[in-house]
């Protein structure tokens, strides 16, 4: 007689909402990703990142809209890769509702963590590009670069360091100059 396998218990979006208050974690095809929580040089840069793109938006009287984690984005239809990306720029209103957004935002960043890596450089990077969003940083307090990918334009990666003054590609005239970030 052969040995039974133990079945994998897969989780849906309900587990999720299930968890304890404060908790945070993201589901991808059945499995749950906690995260730990950020540290303090993680939200200087969430923080920075988020007024300068807020700030450009509502000075131009943009339609976009940004959303620093936690975030709920809903990448497909079917529930099945529920993120928080550290910040999300939506340009289309209804994809919003009271959930967060459902398909891909615009322009999604991540600021990498030691426990991240392997899910913001790879997971999600492949994640994001199947989903269509338009752009993708990968911020690395670590190494101090920055990974643009220009998925629309499907342009090979730009690597930026923490001194560049960086054009954003969904805006023409929107440049984040990363010497003004105080770590």
């Amino acid at each position: 007689m052969a040995p039974v396998l133990a079945k994998e218990k897969l989780y849906s979006i309900d587990d999720i909402y299930s968890l304890p208050e404060g908790s945070r974690a993201e589901l991808i095809d059945g499995q749950i990703y906690y995260m730990a929580p950020p540290s303090t040089n993680h939200q200087r840069i969430l923080s920075f990142l988020h007024l300068e793109i807020g700030n450009y938006i509502r000075a131009k009287n943009g339609e976009c809209e940004v959303f620093p984690a936690p975030f709920a984005v809903f990448l497909f239809a079917d529930d099945s890769k529920y993120l928080e990306p550290d910040i999300s720029v939506v340009c289309d209103k209804h994809k919003l509702n009271d959930h967060g957004c459902s398909g891909a935002p615009d322009w999604i960043i991540e600021i990498v963590s030691s426990g991240s890596r392997r899910m913001d450089y790879y997971t999600k990077l492949s994640l994001y590009r199947s989903a269509n969003v338009r752009e993708y940083w990968i911020v690395d307090p670590m190494k101090q670069t920055i990974l643009v990918y220009d998925m629309e334009h499907d342009s090979a990666p730009a690597i930026y360091s923490f001194t560049d003054n960086i054009n954003v590609n969904i805006y023409n005239d929107l440049w984040i100059d990363f010497q003004k970030l105080d770590l």
